[in-house]
């Protein structure tokens, strides 16, 4: 029966990830179809010539004190940093390569204090959705920030102002832009026919309180009458008609009501402790007095606001004040009363853009910031909506983030090909109907694609034109957040697939071009394309660029409760010849001229603000070049992540499928594939493959006349003949290492590979693994050697009948015991009967000592 081994990771430190979705059959059937994920093709054989990135330090003022290198990880606070430091722990020597970390080591340090120049810290610099994009105040009026430095006009057009471009706009001068080129506009709310503007400016309606204390029947007026016949002693406040009145007042009191009126008449001042004791003198000593008695002496000491001289009564009379709070409580009003007091300027699920005049005319955009997205329909541009439910139909998560125990077991998601029907399903199907499966599965994680908004459908969602927007054509906002907290219920973490390796170059949805010029979010010239799948290339080097980036990924967080991220397709931002290239393996291919240092520099600060911020975040990297470091310390020289994932290997798996015969399989040749797979923290599985879904997969697009034909799943083969057998061994598998934790047991040892019988054997841990791939021949009586003497007992096997297997074994074969025979350079030895194209999982349960 064919399977998906449960054991298929890179070497731990660090832990990897790799799709073991697609694998030879073990037991049953030889002529397995296989279903493949889609993704944009990738082809290593080409070279294209592209200029170099380099980033040279910058010359930088000394740091303050306040902005300290931060750990990415709180395991990792207060580690020594060592820009070559995980070369030396995996045996590296590398002179070039070493030289190359520690220059991105500087650049790094460089580029922190570009950021910490503007934002402080990696947390303001990953909040920018907090002010950016458009977000209600707490009093009447709503907020709109862009960043557009090439634009010379802002404004915003939209339902709520019939399109206007000049109504509500931002100029220079005007509530303009900042040297940096953000643009910012108000939205004022309107009052409502026969409402008068409030006379104190400290007067707040709140849109979104739920209670309303403006609804006691108390008007400003009164609520300041009570202020100053409960709270204010008598005498303590008092109106002034001038700002000269105090200083009249002090020099009354000072020189007298005919005081000298010129510096002659003056005279010579005498010295504060004089001028003290006479005014003092005045005084009456009068302890009912209501006015307060402090003494203030100037002793020549530098000014302290701590060290005040006071009298000691007056200060314990006027510290047992409280603030009228409960009054101006008052004059905060809630909803109710904002409702019958104004309109708002712009209502939920309103349609809007914004407009720019650049250099080379108007023009209109999707705002890059905008959390909701109508992409365009029949002919009609694409629009940002106004997400603001009223707080009686927000959504209210139920359910807290779940912690995995032992290892990743991932179940990867399409959203729109996860029905049955020829159509693209939506959020709340997903919900009902494919997250109970998942956990019904085995998996404790689902990992999601093509969520994040896109145009064009037939991408897989690859080529993503709004950052911070769920793709509408799923649902709504509030829909995938009921997703996300369901999935949280049944106890599965979230993980999306961010693509900020590349962007679409749509230029009405998209970034591209956003405010008219060239070098806004992405490089210029050949350098900000993507030579063979049309989409940008971001400018990693500046610092407004890494403000979207890093703040789209803490939006995810913050705002959908997403517990990890797969950095897609990494290769093709970490050089400049985007991945398509000839890799031998060389290290001077990781740091030559095609290397691009900011996208590394990135990388590095993305998980060293996730784990800072969020401790339990899960990052993985998908990348099919190896880059050394990956999941290594940034202290150390790594890049952060927690998991890799190579697709190349289960593409290998594929390419022996198609066109090698199973009786050519080479066990020398495949061994190394099965130790690289067979060695991680986590395992990955595409929708559909746990039960060997029969269709490939094929989104919509012209050379299909738009068909979603292939772009389903057929679940209902779930409960059918060979399809269920795969699935009830999938599962198995799954529950296998729910309850052994076989992935987390360390790496594997492999002792026994013979290309004759077709066999392998290898440990991790207390289990033994057995394969033979041999299509035709069963092995009675097969000997294969283990270290430790004692009971071992068969916990898996994919020839049982209810996998659709031979069912060869007997129960009186499931416990075999040792025997002390030296075998394949191990003290002991187990007799073994293995049916062909099968394999078998033995767990050592019972030692003995000879």
């Amino acid at each position: 029966m064919a399977s998906c081994p449960l054991f298929l990771m890179t070497p731990r430190p660090p832990p990897a990830l790799v799709d073991a979705s697609r694998f030879p059959p073990l037991a049953g059937s030889a002529d397995l179809p296989t279903s493949r994920r889609p993704r944009p093709g990738r082809r290593h054989g080409h070279r294209c010539d592209s200029s170099s990135s380099s980033s040279a330090p910058r010359d930088r003022p000394p740091r303050p004190r306040q902005q300290r290198q931060r750990s990415q990880r709180p395991g990792g606070r207060g580690d020594v940093v060592d820009p070559v430091g995980f070369l030396a722990k995996l045996g590296v020597s590398d002179r070039a390569f070493a030289q190359f970390l520690r220059d991105r080591h500087k650049a790094l340090k460089d580029r922190r204090w570009e950021l910490c120049s503007r934002f402080i810290d990696l947390k303001e610099a990953s909040s920018g959705f907090e002010l950016l994009g458009m977000h209600r105040h707490r009093q009447h009026r709503i907020d709109f920030m862009e960043w557009a430095p090439g634009a010379r006009y802002c404004s915003l057009v939209g339902d709520f102002n019939e399109w206007s471009p000049t109504e509500n706009c931002a100029r220079e001068g005007h509530l303009g832009h900042d040297d940096f080129g953000y643009w910012f506009i108000i939205l004022e709310d309107k009052l409502r026919d026969g409402q008068e503007p409030d006379e104190y400016f400290f007067q707040e309606y709140n849109y979104v309180d739920d209670y309303d204390k403006g609804d006691n029947g108390v008007d400003a007026e009164e609520i300041m009458h009570r202020m100053k016949e409960e709270y204010w002693e008598p005498g303590e406040i008092r109106s002034r008609k001038s700002q000269l009145e105090m200083v009249v007042k002090l020099y009354e009191q000072m020189f007298g009501p005919n005081g000298p009126q010129t510096e002659e008449e003056l005279g010579e001042i005498p010295d504060a402790q004089t001028r003290y004791n006479e005014w003092k003198s005045l005084q009456k000593a009068d302890s009912s007095s209501l006015s307060p008695s402090y003494d203030i002496i100037d002793n020549g000491q530098p000014f302290d606001i701590f060290n005040v001289v006071t009298d000691r009564a007056s200060f314990e009379k006027f510290q047992a004040k409280k603030p009228p709070l409960a009054y101006w409580v008052e004059m905060r009003k809630g909803r109710k009363a904002w409702l019958e007091k104004y309109v708002p300027t712009i209502s939920h699920k309103d349609k809007y853009r914004v407009y720019f005049n650049t250099p080379d005319g108007a023009l209109e955009r999707v705002p890059a910031w905008a959390t909701y997205v109508l992409p365009d329909t029949e002919g009609k541009q694409s629009y940002a909506v106004h997400w603001e439910p009223p707080p009686e139909e927000i959504y209210k998560w139920r359910f807290g983030r779940p912690k995995v125990k032992g290892s990743l077991r991932i179940y990867e998601s399409h959203v729109g090909i996860s029905g049955s029907e020829q159509k693209v399903s939506s959020f709340q199907e997903f919900t009902s109907k494919v997250l109970p499966h998942i956990k019904n599965s085995g998996y404790n994680a689902v990992q999601l694609i093509g969520v994040v908004e896109h145009k064009d459908y037939s991408s897989v969602g690859y080529k993503v034109t709004n950052y911070f927007a769920v793709s509408s054509r799923f649902g709504t906002p509030d829909d995938f957040k009921k997703l996300v907290d369901e999935a949280h219920g049944l106890g599965l973490v979230v993980l999306l697939d961010i693509v900020h390796s590349y962007a679409s170059a749509d230029e009405l949805v998209g970034l591209s071009l956003f405010d008219g010029s060239n070098d806004c979010y992405f490089h210029s010239g050949k350098r900000g394309h993507h030579k063979y799948w049309g989409t940008r290339m971001f400018k990693y080097d500046d610092v407004d660029v890494l403000h979207f980036l890093l703040s789209n990924l803490n939006w995810w967080v913050t705002e959908y409760r997403i517990d990890g991220f797969q950095f897609h397709s990494l290769s093709s931002m970490l050089y400049t010849h985007n991945g398509f290239s000839t890799f031998t393996g060389a290290m001077e291919e990781y740091c030559n001229q095609y290397v691009d240092k900011d996208a590394l520099i990135y990388l590095i600060l993305a998980n060293e603000m996730l784990h800072d911020l969020h401790p339990d975040i899960i990052t993985i990297a998908e990348d099919a070049t190896f880059y050394p470091g990956l999941c290594e310390l940034t202290t150390q020289g790594g890049l952060g992540f927690d998991y890799c994932v190579n697709l190349s290997v289960p593409e290998m798996w594929l390419w022996h499928l198609e066109n090698v015969p199973e009786q050519e399989w080479s066990m020398s040749k495949i061994i190394k594939l099965i130790t690289f797979t067979t060695s991680g923290g986590a395992y990955l599985n595409f929708m559909g493959n746990e039960f060997a879904h029969p269709k490939r997969v094929e989104f919509p697009m012209s050379s299909n006349d738009y068909s979603f034909r292939l772009a389903n799943r057929q679940w209902e083969l779930l409960d059918k003949g060979f399809h269920k057998h795969f699935f009830d061994f999938d599962k198995d598998v799954m529950s296998l290492d729910e309850n052994e934790r076989i992935i987390s047991k360390g790496s594997p040892s492999i002792h026994h590979c013979d290309d004759t019988s077709m066999v392998i054997c290898f440990t991790r841990g207390p289990f033994l693994f057995v394969f033979n791939f041999n299509p035709e021949v069963s092995h009675q009586s097969y000997l294969v050697g283990v270290d430790e003497a004692g009971e071992y007992q068969l916990i898996l096997n994919t020839d049982e009948t209810k996998y659709g297997g031979r069912g060869e074994l007997k129960s009186s074969q499931y416990v075999r015991r040792t025997c002390d025979k030296r075998v394949d350079g191990c003290r002991n030895s187990l007799e073994l009967s293995l049916p062909l194209r099968s394999a078998q999982v033995y767990k050592l349960v019972r030692i003995l000592r000879i």
